[in-house]
């Protein structure tokens, strides 16, 4: 298993403990979570490529792994999804170009083309 599918299992596993140590919460999450990813005026792919570029400016290699896998998934290519972390390049600075990293080992891991 790579490090980015590994970083997916986590993100499992901890939803999975909170879902028994804070069911209400968790729930409430993920059903807002469930309403804003929805396509709406943006569909899902631009929706993950915004979520791509918010988790490089968060710097959260979780996120980035749940948002490329999101990304390749939704359709995107690795110039989308290179592009959409630029953005957060861009707006965050240097802390941001340096978690452009885990976006490339992401894509590499996940198959992104």
């Amino acid at each position: 298993m790579g490090r980015y599918s590994q970083k997916l299992e986590e993100v499992k596993k901890l939803i999975g403990r909170l879902q028994k140590e804070t069911p209400e919460q968790i729930a409430a999450f993920h059903g807002f979570m469930e309403a804003v990813e929805k396509p709406g005026a943006m569909d899902a792919k631009a929706k993950e490529l915004v979520n791509v570029a918010l988790a490089v400016a968060a710097q959260c290699e979780w996120c980035i792994a749940l948002h490329v896998k999101g990304a390749l998934d939704s359709g995107a290519s690795r110039a989308e999804v290179i592009d959409a972390a630029m953005q957060a390049v861009l707006m965050h600075g240097g802390p941001a170009l340096m978690y452009m990293t885990p976006v490339e080992e992401a894509l590499d891991e996940f198959g992104g083309t």
